[in-house]
């Protein structure tokens, strides 16, 4: 893939852009091989990757400029706007939006924040798209008025882009290095936005985690799925659950499973998703990960267990847990191979079997890799 952004030098956040995406995968796999050192029996399965272009779902431009010449995408080093709205990697049924957005934003008049003055009103436009093109698109801004300006000219904007169902302003009134603030007011549509991935139809609240690849997210639900049904265990905890991906690609008649997850949006949208879907064997509930299974005795515990923690990995004490619990399989899907190398050493009593690099984040140094762990 080339990108004209990255070769002007404008934007360098694809930093293996140019790279051939073979070549990509032999060294993501390549580098998750060394962290994990050498594992008698580990054995590697084929990377997936996706498409290498217009994979990502999820826009996060932040917005520069003026009201009457605003920038859409992201800051320079003295932090003006840089505009990327032709963006390469994003759906092309996001990008074919925003310069609808640019003229919403000069209609409205709302001022982009200006990181080193400290004023303005509109911070970030977050958009999200489904494999079908329809969106959710929140306005991040730092105050009432900015909500106001938005609601008095959005029925216009929504008529000119119908396949936008979901809208909403998200309140930042401070000034931090964050995407979004606590406070989200809904301002049209439907509280969710209906994700199909797979077999599976997940439902999307503004605030809930999703990943960030549909195609590549469905591939690696599919063989956590393939995994899990092969243990055939009676019992699933899905720790750090999200939006209830891999609880609900684990379901089967007769299993229980639980997922369990500290954003209480996520797990709205995992509960509407497994009740669309008329799983009664699935449940969710909002809490620590950690705090949940430290708290649960050896004959709650299930016979396998999934673990999906942010990149900061699942640290000494879940680790340590882990290490200790009555599950007999787990099935560790990580973003950060250092941190998930890390835990292993922290979890002597488990082997990994199988491994997969899946490739989330084509042109970056980033990706996913799912690993199945048996005890040692």
């Amino acid at each position: 893939m080339d990108c004209a952004y990255f070769d002007a030098g404008r934007c360098r956040s694809c930093t293996l852009m140019g790279v051939p995406h073979p070549q990509q995968l032999e060294l993501k796999q390549g580098r998750t091989a060394q962290l994990l050192g050498a594992v008698p029996g580990l054995r590697w399965d084929e990377p997936f990757a996706g498409a290498e272009a217009g994979f990502r779902n999820r826009a996060k431009m932040v917005v520069g400029g003026t009201w009457r010449k605003p920038t859409l995408g992201i800051l320079d080093a003295e932090g003006h706007g840089v505009d990327l709205r032709r963006c390469g990697v994003i759906d092309p049924a996001i990008t074919d939006i925003l310069p609808a957005i640019a003229t919403f934003i000069r209609v409205a008049r709302l001022h982009p924040y200006d990181v080193p003055t400290r004023r303005g009103e509109l911070k970030h436009v977050l958009v999200t798209a489904n494999p079908r093109g329809e969106l959710m698109l929140r306005f991040v801004v730092r105050s009432q008025d900015g909500v106001d300006a938005i609601r008095a000219d959005l029925p216009g904007l929504l008529q000119r882009l119908p396949q936008v169902l979901v809208v909403t302003a998200n309140l930042l009134p401070q000034h931090i290095a964050a995407l979004e603030g606590a406070q989200e007011v809904h301002l049209s549509g439907p509280a969710t936005l209906d994700m199909p991935v797979g077999g599976l139809h997940l439902r999307l609240r503004p605030q809930g985690f999703f990943q960030t690849n549909t195609e590549v997210a469905a591939a690696l639900y599919a063989q956590a799925a393939e995994w899990i049904n092969e243990a055939a265990p009676a019992s699933v905890w899905d720790l750090y659950c999200g939006v209830g991906g891999f609880a609900l690609s684990a379901a089967a008649p007769g299993r229980q499973v639980l997922g369990v997850e500290i954003s209480a949006e996520a797990v709205e949208g995992a509960r509407a998703a497994a009740s669309q879907a008329m799983l009664d064997g699935v449940r969710f509930r909002s809490g620590d990960a950690t705090a949940f299974a430290q708290g649960s005795s050896a004959d709650e515990q299930p016979e396998l267990i999934v673990v999906n923690p942010p990149r900061r990995g699942l640290g000494e004490r879940l680790a340590s847990w882990l290490n200790e619990c009555a599950a007999s399989t787990v099935v560790y899907s990580s973003c950060n191979a250092e941190s998930l190398a890390k835990d292993l050493e922290r979890m002597p009593g488990w082997r990994p079997v199988r491994a997969r690099v899946m490739d989330m984040f084509p042109q970056t140094d980033h990706f996913e890799v799912i690993t199945l762990l048996r005890r040692a």
